[in-house]
Order: structure tokens, then sequence, then C-alpha cells
């Protein structure tokens, strides 16, 4: 009888094994086994009154050298993707890991139809300024997932705020993308699957503010002394924010998209106008009208968070 108990028990164990191993190998990637990815880009607020539109001609998007599939050069409004708005650029067959290397290529000379710029800011009056910068190339090194399924979408957040900038001496408004190294470091980019939202309404009786923008920071990462000073060779002000989005709208809302599982931060920042031009005033003390602790919201995959809050005050 022992012999037999003891085969009977050798073979149960093989089984229980081969079992666990193939319930490992289902969770991971099959060698070779490549997933359908989308590609989309959206914005940030930028911080000009005058500003109607920044158009920006893309004529390649490279990931680890490969470029999409079916892209073709194209011209579109980069202001316009605010709030969640996206493009799709074009899509790619891809094995589930972490990439780190997309390349956005520019053409500052001609758009999609052969018209001259290619990437200029419309001003309200309906006059182009070309935009130029030292490269035709932008290297996003921000790192992302693909993961076994056919409904990853990669978005890429090309955060006008920090990456556009006016040339100051000038007597006509002259724009051009900031430094090489500020460009690369204005993008990022996130798998859609993994992230989750803030949005709410921000109530301002004391008229504090001719604009409200909202600022989104990891948690503990905010520092008021840093961020409200200039930072950089273009001088950009809360350079450390995830993203941003500026209150407005008949119930004077915000929307903070495509933020990644985790803990965040917000602030909120007083702007005044003068001429044509926004500037900073002041950040804002805020309470939560539902007892949010807003140093610490916490955002996980497709949620979405929402934080009212209500003026009670300014701070340097």
């Amino acid at each position: 009888m022992k012999p037999f108990l003891k085969n009977v028990g050798i073979t149960m164990g093989t089984v229980i094994m081969m079992f666990s191993c193939s319930e490992d190998n289902a969770t991971e990637n099959p060698e070779g086994e490549t997933y359908n990815t989308t590609y989309k880009i959206t914005d940030a607020p930028v911080d000009h009154a005058e500003i109607e539109a920044v158009f920006v001609t893309v004529s390649d998007v490279r990931v680890d050298g490969t470029s999409l599939e079916g892209f073709t050069k194209t011209t579109f409004d980069l202001s316009a993707l605010v709030n969640g708005q996206t493009k799709t650029l074009g899509d790619l067959q891809m094995e589930a890991g972490s990439y780190s290397n997309i390349e956005l290529v520019l053409d500052y000379e001609a758009d999609m139809d052969g018209n001259s710029p290619g990437c200029y800011v419309e001003m309200a009056d309906g006059t182009k300024d070309k935009i130029e910068s030292a490269s035709q190339t932008i290297n996003i090194t921000d790192s992302f997932e693909v993961f076994t399924t056919n409904t990853n979408e990669i978005i890429i957040d090309f955060d006008l705020r920090k990456t556009l900038k006016e040339e100051e001496g000038t007597l006509e408004s002259d724009f051009n993308f900031v430094s090489t190294s500020e460009l690369s470091a204005g993008l990022r980019t996130v798998n859609k699957e993994t992230t989750g939202e803030i949005k709410g309404t921000v109530n301002d009786t004391q008229d504090t503010s001719d604009k409200i923008v909202v600022y989104a920071y990891e948690k503990g990462t905010y520092n008021a002394e840093v961020e409200t000073q200039g930072q950089g060779e273009s001088n950009i002000r809360f350079a450390n924010a995830v993203t941003s989005a500026e209150v407005g709208g008949i119930n004077n809302s915000y929307s903070l998209n495509f933020l990644a599982s985790g803990e965040y931060e917000l602030i909120f920042v007083s702007y005044t106008k003068d001429g044509n031009q926004f500037y900073f005033n002041s950040t804002l003390e805020v309470e939560s009208t539902t007892g949010l602790d807003l140093g610490a919201l916490e955002v996980t995959s497709a949620l979405q968070l929402s934080a009212n809050v209500t003026v009670i005050g300014t701070s340097s």
C-alpha cells in the first residue's frame, strides 16, 4: 500500500506543478506575440490670452526606431486637445513590456498641404507666427507599458505650457519652442489603461483672479519656493507639475486627465491679466467642499475623482 500511495502522491504533485506552470505562463507574454497599440496626442492649456491656436505638423512618429503604421504627415491644432481630447496618430504591433523611446519628427517649414509654415501660432487677430526650434526631432524618454491586450492606447501629453515660450524684447509676438532638453522634458507618455482623472469646480466668491489654473503634482513633490519661480533656461513656472488645467466655463470647472495611478496634490494658482498676457499672481488657499484631502488624492485606473473646492484666500 505504501508504494502505491507514494506513486499517487508523486503523480498528483506532478499534475499540480504542471497546472501551476501553465497558469504562470498564461500571465506572461508568449514569445513573439504582439498587440495592437494605438498612439494618441493631447495637450495642457497655454498661458497667453491672445493665442487662438497652435498648429504643429508631424511628419513621422517612431517608437524604438519603427514608424507608426498608417501614419502620414499631419497638421493639427495642438492647443485644442485639452480636457481629455486627443488626436490619433497611428498604430503599431508591439510586444508586451516597458518602452521609453518615442520620437516626434516635426516639419517647421511646410504643413500637410505644402503650405508654409508647418508649425505656427495663430493669434486672435489672425496673424501667424512661425515656431522654430534647434531640433527637428523631439525625443520623448518618459517610459510607458504595453500590456497583453489589443486595447493599448499610449497617450503623448505635449504640454504647451512647458514647451512654448514667447521671446522677450520684441515689438511683435514671437513664439518658439523651448530648448531641446526642456522640450523633451515637457512631454510625457502613459498607457490610458493605467490612468484616472480628477475633475471638479472652483467657487471663487472673492473674485481673486482673472484666471485660475490647477496644477497636479505627485504627492510630496511640490515645493512652493521652487515652483513659483521660473526654472531653467526658459524660466518655466510650475515646471514639475505632472499636468495642469484651466478653470473655466459656466460652472468654473476643470479637468485633469490621463493621470497615472498614484497619489497627487492639487495646487490652485491665481493669474491676473495685463494687456494680452496673464501673469502669476499668487497661489490660492482652498478647501474641499466634500472633505477631501487635496494634498493626498488617490487616483486609480478608470477612476474619475471629483474634487470641488471653494477659494478661501490667497498666499504668496
